[in-house]
């Protein structure tokens, strides 16, 4: 089984060059960060965490160009979204950043994506969030007929254009895999029609975890991997690598370059006890 982190990269928190450099010194093998273009003053979507949105949600970095910044960094290291917010994104730009992301990394990128949770800040892209989940499925097929065909073209109910021409390709083959986040029939659905990678949360129980990867082994997709985000140092590592797990990300807080350095001290030797 794998190992990295999921976190926020911000102003305020350890430099995404120095965070790369530190997880490939200890020897972690993924770095995920996650998307905010913004949040919007007045919001009434309520966060999961319960209470106050933290503060690093306003103050994220754009996530590919910190992942890029990791990249220059770095020479193994998996750069990933946990997750992207691509309803609210451009399906072109995003296929050009992502593609971009992988030529320049070596063919390193993880590309994960959710529907998002934050509807206001959706309003604000001009996404109906009880329309998101379709929108998203639409734009992943999209961008895979991009990173994938010279002349790509994609007809449906809410995107459609007629016959592009991008590039970079990415190096992966055909494209780089796309991890879909979420647990729930629609992120499920969304993952055995779209998905490479699943992306549950720490929070989902692991006989969950069994039943869904024997599922999608009945699916015909036993070729999906499941990257785990959010464990911590309580985490049963050996129950999720039973489970199927084939990945997991522990959540790291954002931190400065010191107490970032230290706090990756502690995982690393939380992995080394439960996997000697």
């Amino acid at each position: 089984m794998k190992f990295g982190v999921n976190t926020f990269v911000t102003d305020e928190s350890i430099r995404p060059d120095a965070l790369g450099r530190a997880l490939e010194e200890r020897g972690f093998e993924t770095l995920l960060v996650t998307e905010h273009s913004h949040i919007p003053v007045k919001r009434e979507t309520p966060w999961s965490g319960g209470g106050e949105l933290p503060r690093e949600y306003y103050r994220t970095y754009d996530p590919f160009v910190a992942l890029a910044i990791a990249s220059a960094a770095t020479t193994t290291l998996t750069l990933g979204t946990a997750v992207a917010l691509l309803a609210q994104r451009d399906v072109f730009q995003t296929a050009k950043e992502v593609a971009t992301l992988d030529v320049l990394s070596g063919g390193r990128v993880l590309f994960g994506v959710g529907v998002g949770w934050n509807r206001e800040e959706m309003r604000n892209h001009g996404v109906e969030p009880r329309r998101r989940g379709p929108l998203l499925n639409e734009k992943i097929a999209a961008l895979k007929a991009i990173w994938t065909a010279d002349e790509a073209e994609f007809h449906g109910e809410h995107i459609d254009f007629d016959p592009v021409c991008s590039w970079p390709k990415p190096v992966q083959r055909p494209h780089p895999p796309v991890a879909i986040g979420g647990e729930s029939p629609a992120a499920l659905d969304r993952l055995v029609r779209y998905g490479d990678e699943w992306l549950p949360r720490a929070k989902t129980p692991v006989e969950d975890l069994r039943r869904v990867v024997s599922w999608l082994a009945g699916q015909g997709r036993a070729d999906i991997r499941v990257t785990l985000c959010g464990a911590t140092g309580d985490s049963d590592l050996a129950a999720y690598a039973e489970s199927g797990v084939d990945r997991v990300t522990f959540t790291l807080p954002p931190l400065p370059d010191r107490e970032t350095r230290q706090y990756l001290d502690k995982l690393e030797d939380h992995i080394e006890r439960q996997t000697r």
